[in-house]
């Protein structure tokens, strides 16, 4: 009879454990795309936010070139009509046409920010929390050191320095939200390193490089995506904030940010100049959260358990 606690038990178990954490293959994705759509909340989610992206890629194909910055004097601040659906501001071009065209840039920055934040934020997670020791103390106090500072006064003071412009704005909102996710990385580095499969894989002589990105990387990704998701709908709110204030999108060309910044002097004669851009920042913010948090349910290994017993 064989060993109980001999070898080949040690090898069943370890490739159990590795059965159990890593990431599903490609026969259970549509289970999990369909956890994501099943309840209300994914599909506004969804909706929502794929509304952003087809009105941000489509958007300035459909539109003539033109018409965000055509000025129409004898038709300023006029009321939403047959003619100008969500009325025109006070340079008298068409509110509709610029906060679709301001989509793209909003879609724009929330793709590259959050971009920026992985490349930056997910090598100090992963390193520091596979290495530990001095390695994890010093990269997690310049993390830690960032997330000290509020993220739109150090957003604001990145921009200054650099020079207000779209691309300057999608930089700086890109490091300030780094370290939120090198600390994600981190904690689930943490959870994964000390598991029996990687383990092994420094048993069997694999290198430190080749069991970060082949072993540990791969099992930490469903809490980054959560994140990136979340983190991009913050990344709208910041640039509309840097806009307003002058250092992030520039005229003439559309931004959500740009177009309430000048509606501010006319709320009481045009409320529709900030309603709609707004209403636009609200419901991409609200897609992008929602959608995460579905994301989160999808993905968490609880929930699967629990809807399959």
């Amino acid at each position: 009879m064989a060993d109980a606690n001999g070898p080949n038990a040690a090898v069943t178990g370890v490739q159990g454990a590795a059965a159990a954490v890593r990431p599903a293959g490609p026969s259970t994705r549509p289970s999990a795309l369909r956890r994501i759509f099943r309840t209300p909340k994914g599909v506004v989610g969804g909706v929502l936010v794929a509304l952003v992206v087809l009105t941000g890629i489509f958007g300035p194909i459909l539109i003539p070139k033109d018409a965000a910055t055509h000025i129409d004097v004898l038709h300023r601040l006029a009321p939403p009509s047959v003619h100008h659906l969500l009325g025109t501001d006070q340079l008298g071009r068409d509110e509709l046409v610029r906060m679709l065209l301001g989509a793209r840039t909003s879609l724009y920055v929330g793709v590259f920010a959050v971009g920026l934040s992985i490349l930056i934020g997910l090598p100090l997670g992963v390193v520091g929390g596979y290495f530990g020791g001095w390695v994890d103390l010093v990269l997690m106090r310049i993390v830690d050191a960032i997330i000290s500072f509020p993220v739109l006064l150090l957003a604001l003071t990145i921009s200054a320095v650099l020079g207000p412009n779209l691309t300057n704005a999608t930089l700086s909102i890109g490091i300030v939200y780094a370290p939120y996710l090198a600390r994600i990385a981190r904690s689930e580095v943490l959870k994964v390193a000390a598991l029996p499969y990687v383990e092994a894989a420094r048993a069997s002589g694999a290198g430190h490089l080749w069991i970060m990105l082949r072993t540990v990387l791969p099992n930490i990704m469903p809490p980054v995506i959560v994140q990136a998701t979340i983190s991009m709908a913050f990344a709208i709110l910041a640039e509309a904030a840097l806009s307003f204030l002058g250092l992030g999108t520039q005229p003439p060309t559309p931004s959500w940010g740009l177009m309430i910044q000048a509606a501010r002097d006319y709320l009481d004669m045009a409320p529709w100049t900030a309603l709609v851009p707004g209403t636009a920042i609200a419901l991409s913010v609200l897609g992008l959260n929602m959608l995460g948090d579905s994301l989160r349910d999808a993905l968490d290994p609880s929930f699967v358990m629990d809807e399959g017993s």
